[in-house]
């Protein structure tokens, strides 16, 4: 496996390989390393991301770029450039880790809502192109996971909302929840492990929603 970041921890899972996904070459050249590495390639699975929390007033038009660029472009370009040798693997999966906000919006996060949307649909697409190929795409859809994206959410939030940062877990983050939980990053890993594998076959086009209840309201 490579496991690709701006600051790829040397005694992480898998290989590390430094990249900054918001380039557009450096998608291309993340797939040529993974080959090279491996002398195949079967599964592509876009984790990256970054979120910023701010009024649409007051959004600033790079982190719009940004969060497009990283969140919607370099999963569409890693499955372009990796497409032929998905294929040729026989049994390609392409699985993108999206959110719950590819289903729904919150407040004063319009380029994330809107890059996971768009993500959605991506994946619908290339099931439609994978099918008669042997690749499947789905789209792993989380409520909030316990991850240092989160963490950093909380004084953005308190800012917008007018809330103490302490309130913010409870008040904000957790409110859409039905379980008033965070979800555990090895339990997101372990539904993308399912659809990696053979029970995953059937898994294609659609939205896998992991989100504390959250879409049930």
């Amino acid at each position: 496996m490579l496991a690709v970041d701006l600051d790829p921890d040397p005694d992480g899972p898998g290989q590390p390989y430094a990249a900054d996904l918001t380039q557009a070459g450096a998608n291309e050249d993340v797939v040529g390393a993974a080959i090279d590495r491996f002398g195949h390639l079967d599964t592509v699975v876009p984790n990256a991301g970054f979120q910023h929390v701010a009024p649409i007033a007051d959004f600033p038009a790079d982190r719009w770029d940004g969060l497009l660029a990283l969140l919607l472009s370099s999963p569409f370009l890693l499955a372009k450039h990796a497409w032929s040798e998905l294929e040729r693997s026989g049994r390609g999966r392409f699985v993108c880790i999206a959110s719950v906000h590819g289903l729904v919006a919150s407040p004063f996060k319009a380029g994330y809502v809107a890059a996971k949307h768009g993500v959605l649909g991506l994946v619908k697409v290339l099931a439609l192109e994978g099918a008669d190929r042997g690749i499947a795409a789905t789209a792993v859809c989380p409520g909030y996971v316990r991850t240092p994206l989160v963490e950093r959410q909380i004084g953005d939030q308190a800012r917008a909302h007018g809330l103490s940062e302490d309130r913010v877990l409870e008040d904000v983050i957790l409110a859409p929840h039905a379980v008033k939980e965070l979800i555990e990053p090895a339990e997101v890993a372990e539904v993308v492990a399912f659809l990696l594998g053979p029970a995953g076959r059937a898994f294609t086009g659609a939205p896998v929603t992991l989100d504390q209840g959250w879409t049930a309201r």
